[in-house]
């Protein structure tokens, strides 16, 4: 829509600042990631059900997303095409925010995980959007990979929050009637300020550019109403570029490995390094702990590669540097069941550190490069649908053979996460053997 020459050209600085919401979303996602399993633990789900419990995320995804970037491609009011998502999205993720820690019952903590997931993907993908649309196709890299970085650094924070409470004199031990700490609820308290307050400033230090008075007529001259919106998304579809339908396998392999290790790491490290299936003893809350420790310490790894990633992804391309990363994340994920001392397990942290860094920017590069400006948005929001769809995949079928094939265990939940992500790897490696 927009030419690149009327771009102007950021400083690092800026780019910083843009992405700034980034940190917002990404802290929310954090603490969902972290915490949602224990809260339905304490709330009294057994694991088994616990994939169809996370269910809202992907459900909400597919709905929401390439819906709301089909709208946000068409709109053209006074506060741009991307920042009224960015702005309602961030205040009801607070709202969701603020609630989750106080559910009464299991059912309540379900319904509100939707809310609160429909409200990060209505600011998600507007956002990925709004990196291209305000910045010249070479700084592209620069744009996602400091997105990547935010997540990094947002995401080590909401792991580590629960633990830094308790090193500043928090008692672990103290809980609310519906049994959930109350250093999660802060936790909780703390995202929901984040969530709104760095979309806010993203807003005010980097508006969006206007649109030229060519690119606004082509905008308005477009059917309007539900149906165009629909139908606009059944022919970006029809239209899908060669490299973006390629990426399909990677990402099922990707995502379905990576959910496994977010629902299942709690109990899985409460049973190899605390031994105990319960709930509601103080080993599984040191597992939780344990888990904000190693989940944060790999969050920073990809918060400090993040960038280091950037002249690697130029130098040998975004697909190969993504597969070397998935493999040693799968390698990690592997490992990290049988061992029993807390020291070694930040080892396997360090791939999957690497690994997340790519995943946050990477695919981006590859999709960016592929797909019509004028169409960003729409794209954004199917390409979410290669997330979503392996979630929804992984949450209704894993509960089906969780205990004949893996004798109800949580650690070999985490073994065929690893085996997943190198799986992932390899149709990574073949995206740079078959680029376009």
């Amino acid at each position: 829509m927009q030419d690149k020459h009327q771009k102007p050209w950021l400083t690092l600085w800026q780019i910083l600042q843009m992405n700034l919401g980034f940190f917002g979303i990404q802290y929310s996602f954090g603490l969902q990631q972290a915490n949602m399993s224990p809260i339905y633990k304490y709330l009294g789900a057994d694991e088994g059900s616990l994939p169809f419990l996370w269910l809202a995320g992907p459900i909400t995804g597919l709905l929401v997303q390439p819906i709301i970037g089909a709208l946000s491609d068409r709109t053209t009011g006074r506060w741009g095409r991307r920042t009224p998502y960015f702005m309602v999205g961030a205040l009801l993720c607070s709202v969701g925010l603020l609630l989750m820690p106080f559910s009464p019952t299991l059912w309540f903590a379900a319904s509100l995980l939707w809310i609160l997931d429909a409200a990060n993907n209505v600011t998600m993908e507007p956002y990925r959007a709004y990196v291209s649309d305000r910045l010249n196709p070479g700084q592209h890299a620069l744009g996602f990979l400091s997105q990547s970085a935010y997540t990094g650094l947002a995401q080590t924070l909401a792991y580590l929050t629960p633990s830094l409470l308790v090193m500043w004199g928090l008692d672990k031990n103290a809980l609310g009637a519906n049994h959930i700490p109350q250093i999660t609820v802060i936790a909780f308290v703390i995202g929901s300020v984040f969530s709104i307050a760095t979309v806010a400033w993203s807003v005010w230090s980097t508006p969006e550019l206007p649109l030229s008075p060519e690119a606004l007529a082509e905008l308005r001259a477009r059917p309007t109403g539900w149906r165009a919106t629909l139908q606009e998304i059944a022919a970006a579809v029809r239209d899908m570029p060669a490299m973006m339908r390629r990426l399909w396998w990677m990402k099922l392999f990707q995502w379905y490995g990576m959910l496994c290790y977010w629902i299942y790491v709690v109990p899985c490290l409460a049973r190899s390094v605390f031994d105990t299936t319960d709930a509601d003893s103080e080993g599984f809350r040191d597992a939780s702990l344990l888990n904000g420790e190693i989940g944060g310490f790999y969050n920073f790894v990809a918060f400090v590669s993040a960038f280091a990633l950037v002249p690697l992804s130029r130098r040998f391309g975004p697909a190969r540097v993504h597969a070397l990363c998935l493999t040693l994340a799968g390698l990690g994920m592997a490992a990290l069941p049988s061992l029993q001392s807390k020291v070694l397990l930040f080892i396997p942290m360090l791939g999957v550190g690497l690994a997340w860094a790519s995943i946050m920017g990477n695919p981006y590069i590859l999709l960016a490069s592929s797909i019509p400006k004028e169409r960003a948005g729409v794209y954004m929001g199917l390409f979410n649908m290669f997330i979503v769809l392996p979630m929804i995949v992984q949450m209704l079928t894993l509960p089906l053979y969780f205990n004949p094939l893996l004798a109800g265990d949580p650690r070999n939940v985490l073994r065929l996460a690893g085996v997943l992500l190198v799986v992932a790897a390899g149709f990574s490696w073949r995206l740079h053997r078959r680029p376009g």
